[in-house]
């Protein structure tokens, strides 16, 4: 995977996570993940060999009954076989959702560190690169960044499909 030198690509790395301003220029790498181009990403999807997850946020319910449940206000498009994993890509998640985030990745690896996976949510979004930065830290070796995101995948008309949110008692 090569180094990304596009313009904008000169944003340091922070050395814990991104806290705030989630929308912003991001660095070019996640320190030990490898960040993939579109082709790359689509090569990848081909595969079939690496998970894809989708970190963009979803708000969550704080009314009586409905109490932690994803707000879904309308159809959410991801990449054609994602995981969509919400709020794992902040900078201090909540414990309930780092637990979410550790229970769903341990799920859909089936436990296996070396499982490769890719995160993404839309261009220019710290979220993914929070969650690829956690992941790692978690032990998981096989770690994936694709920067550009959702957006970049359906300027391409790339396969895109409505998924919806694993629950919060999910894994």
């Amino acid at each position: 995977m090569a180094a990304d030198t596009r313009p904008g690509s000169d944003v340091p790395p922070p050395d814990g996570y991104r806290l705030d301003r989630y929308r912003a220029p991001v660095p070019s790498h996640v320190p030990g993940a490898a960040t993939v181009s579109l082709e790359e990403a689509e090569a990848l999807h081909k595969a079939g060999t690496v998970l894809f997850i989708d970190v963009m946020k979803v708000p969550r319910a704080a009314s009586p009954g409905l109490s932690g449940k994803w707000l879904v206000a309308k159809p959410h498009v991801a990449i054609a076989g994602s995981t969509w994993l919400p709020e794992v890509g902040e900078g201090r998640p909540d414990p309930v959702v780092e637990d979410y985030f550790r229970r769903n990745l341990d799920r859909l690896t089936a436990g296996d560190k070396a499982a490769g996976l890719l995160f993404y949510c839309v261009t220019d979004c710290w979220m993914s690169w929070n969650a690829a930065k956690r992941a790692l830290s978690w032990g998981y070796t096989r770690v994936y960044w694709f920067r550009d995101g959702i957006d970049v995948w359906q300027q391409f008309e790339l396969p895109t499909e409505i998924v919806d949110p694993v629950p919060l008692d999910a894994g």
